[in-house]
């Protein structure tokens, strides 16, 4: 990281990669539900409609279909739609676009259309939204090929990862964890321009005994758990996985061979989600270096309940991977 930073959260994070990649690039235009004068649901567009004007910046009727559809159109003719769906659960609406246009043009035309697409959603429960507002499908996406996914857990990655992204040639879905947006960190100043690359997981803490791999806001559970568990003499490993498409398995396979064991935690279904998309990675090329089965860790396959109580059960917490780290280690 740059020697010039200063702590920002990651709604100023996201707010800032747009600002820049928007003043950088002319083609750069932004769509979606209420991020024009609304400044978005969480005021992640606060203020740029502003600095840009409404031929840039544009809200759009409530059609995600209709949204989406018109991003992978701009894209083909030459713009860079940064295109916003409030929350992932309605990418049920947009399917057709991502999956049989968006991720399949460019190979269908013989590499004569290109589609930089990036589509920015809201994923994770615990903001109490209920079933239809507070799911985590960033597995759906990142199973068709021609889609890059990615999910930023810090400030300084939301923002070197969206600059990426909207560089990018091909179609991008960009998840944000509505339980992270206030988290801060250090960011290098505006003027440090950087981008962080595809495919390139983060160690977050290094560790000798187990291996915990994490996203999005399940990092910072895997984190503290982490913490917890150094309380009481064990040497936890966080990675951060960033991008699901494409992934860092050369990281992945490298930190399960030194520690032997390993837990795979995601806020997702855990059912043919990501944990066990990981899992079968590291069994593949770790197997003969693992002391204990991969254990995975994911959302209860349930509706995300509206009581309180419930719905914090329905997800991976701190003290689940403390008691799922010691059996291990007890085996």
């Amino acid at each position: 990281m740059q020697n010039n930073t200063r702590e920002i959260t990651i709604i100023q994070a996201i707010n800032e990669a747009i600002c820049e990649e928007m003043q950088r690039d002319e083609k750069v235009i932004l769509i979606g539900e209420d991020v024009a004068n609304a400044q978005g649901v969480f005021k992640v567009t606060d203020g740029v409609l502003n600095k840009f004007g409404p031929e840039r910046i544009l809200d759009t009727p409530i059609s995600e279909a209709g949204i989406t559809g018109v991003g992978v159109g701009m894209a083909m003719t030459g713009l860079r739609p940064i295109v916003e769906i409030m929350f992932c659960d309605f990418l049920t609406l947009v399917m057709d676009a991502l999956v049989n246009q968006a991720a399949k043009m460019h190979y269908m035309s013989g590499g004569n259309y290109q589609v930089p697409l990036v589509v920015r959603t809201l994923m994770g429960a615990g903001k109490r939204a209920a079933a239809q507002h507070s799911q985590s499908l960033h597995a759906w996406v990142a199973h068709i090929p021609g889609l890059k996914v990615m999910l930023p857990s810090t400030p300084y990655d939301a923002k070197g990862m969206l600059k990426t992204a909207i560089r990018d040639n091909n179609p991008v879905i960009f998840f944000e964890d509505k339980m992270n947006y206030q988290i801060k960190g250090l960011v290098p100043e505006p003027e440090d321009d950087y981008t962080i690359p595809f495919g390139k997981a983060d160690l977050k803490r290094e560790g000798d005994d187990i291996t915990l791999i994490a996203t999005s806001s399940m990092v910072l559970v895997a984190l503290e758990a982490a913490s917890e568990l150094g309380e009481e003499g064990v040497s936890a490993e966080v990675i951060d996985l960033r991008s699901l498409t494409p992934i860092d398995e050369d990281m992945l396979v490298e930190s399960a061979m030194k520690t032997s064991r390993c837990i795979v935690i995601d806020e997702g279904y855990q059912s043919f989600g990501v944990t066990a998309e990981v899992a079968s990675v590291i069994n593949e090329k770790a197997f003969y270096h693992l002391d204990s089965p991969v254990q995975r860790m994911g959302a209860m396959d349930v509706p995300v309940p509206f009581s309180p109580i419930l719905e914090d059960q329905t997800i991976p917490n701190v003290e689940g991977i403390v008691r799922v780290t010691k059996q291990l280690l007890d085996n």
